[in-house]
């Protein structure tokens, strides 16, 4: 798991300079939500709020979210993407299920079944000791 976890986080730096593993995966979250608080990042990946600020911090300066203010409470920023981040995680994503289909592509369908049934399995066990961390990446990868 360790390997695992070091060969993604080269990966992703190797995909995109300001793209670390876990700034993707927010990137990814922000995505699939629509927009959240910099509070509910935290809370979704377990992540420590001085984490998440400093991530949400990087993505900012680098043009790849906005904050807008909560039209129903003015005191609360939510995160989004912007049309940068968008293409960024497009790209990014597309990178890396194209890396994905290259490591996969000389396994059998069966054992392809199996190792997605397991990963679905982990992914599975983990949420629900409430270990999930943001590794695992943005859903459908």
């Amino acid at each position: 798991m360790t390997v695992f976890a070091r060969r993604a986080r080269a990966s992703a730096e190797r995909m995109h300079p300001q793209l670390s593993l876990v700034s993707y995966t927010l990137l990814g979250h922000l995505q699939e939500v629509g927009g959240c608080r910099a509070t509910d990042l935290a809370a979704h990946y377990s992540l420590d709020k001085s984490t998440v600020s400093r991530q949400v911090t990087a993505l900012d300066r680098a043009g790849l979210i906005e904050r807008r203010l909560d039209p129903e409470d003015h005191r609360v920023h939510v995160l989004h993407l912007t049309p940068v981040g968008t293409a960024v995680l497009a790209l990014v994503t597309r990178s890396r299920r194209a890396l994905f289909r290259e490591r996969l592509s000389g396994w059998p369908e069966e054992d392809l079944t199996r190792f997605a049934s397991y990963l679905v399995r982990y992914n599975a066990a983990a949420t629900a000791y409430g270990t999930e961390q943001p590794e695992a990446g943005p859903p459908g990868d």
